[in-house]
């Protein structure tokens, strides 16, 4: 099946959905992000920003117990949830008890951007899938590590829900056991795998970025700049998706127009400040003004 180009007519043909003039941030949408660790407190922070930018309207973040009150003073618009630490600096299994309150209650999940402790955050996203079945969900990064099954179990993943992974080229060899010049030969052939291997959507993120389905859809984005490639971008991109699916956005749709829009972002940056130097904290603030642009 041949990949359909991510283009602004694409997009204006897809529109998002839009909360009524009367209505209040419950129908905007409500999401949680459940990320961050005493070393990387920032990626909340990052995606927490993107997704309020996106247009999402209630914010709850689960992150580390040790830093959870800085991160509360530095984004004030959100509740924070501290969560047990492990010596490792990951999330305690038990802290699913303390985010088990939000189920059937949060329209979109992100989870891993800025976590520790691998086997800690695989161990916790195997309770958070049937805890969070009815939301959309998103994992990035450290969470994406619940695909790789443990020694003694023979038999592959496969999510029972649908689920958005967003690993770049690195990543996803890991995943696949591949390497990393595999992936970058065959970006199509290898994301479409995955998608069909674990039954998620698979966005192998890049210069040229791929979507694929299990049902075999793929979409294809190329645009943006090299000042994209820098700490932090990866966790804004996660946020600007789940604020879009927080918003009622399919997982595919909300895909689609975030790796749009970050690139964008990016163009809109490199225009003002130069093709590098500009910053990850600077890409939330260009979104509303290219969701309105797009929406034209």
């Amino acid at each position: 099946m041949d990949a359909t180009d991510i283009t602004p007519s694409l997009l204006r043909s897809w529109p998002l959905p839009m909360p009524q003039p009367d209505g209040d941030k419950e129908v905007r949408g409500h999401l949680l992000i459940v990320a961050g660790s005493a070393e990387m407190p920032g990626a909340i922070l990052l995606a927490a920003t993107a997704a309020l930018r996106a247009g999402a309207g209630k914010l709850t973040l689960a992150t580390g117990a040790s830093v959870a009150a800085q991160v509360a003073i530095a984004m004030p618009e959100a509740r924070v949830i501290g969560l047990d630490e492990t010596a490792q600096g990951g999330f305690r299994h038990e802290a699913r008890h303390q985010l088990a309150p939000l189920a059937g209650k949060v329209d979109a999940v992100l989870v891993g951007p800025g976590m520790c402790d691998t086997a800690a955050c695989c161990e916790l996203m195997r309770h958070l899938l049937p805890l969070f079945a009815g939301s959309r969900l998103i994992l990035d990064a450290r969470a994406m590590q619940v695909v790789r099954q443990p020694a003694h179990l023979r038999s592959q993943f496969s999510f029972k829900q649908p689920v958005l992974l967003t690993p770049h080229a690195g990543e996803l060899a890991q995943l696949m056991d591949l390497s990393k010049d595999a992936v970058l030969a065959d970006p199509h052939g290898c994301a479409m795998e995955a998608a069909q291997r674990w039954n998620a959507i698979v966005a192998l993120k890049g210069a040229l970025t791929v979507i694929a389905m299990p049902d075999g859809t793929k979409w294809t984005h190329a645009g943006g700049n090299i000042g994209l490639a820098i700490s932090g971008s990866g966790d804004t991109l996660a946020g600007i998706i789940t604020g879009l699916a927080a918003r009622g956005a399919s997982l595919e749709q909300a895909c689609a127009w975030g790796i749009a829009l970050h690139a964008l972002a990016g163009e809109q940056l490199a225009l003002r400040f130069g093709i590098l130097g500009y910053l990850a904290r600077e890409i939330p603030a260009e979104i509303p003004a290219l969701l309105r642009h797009l929406a034209a």
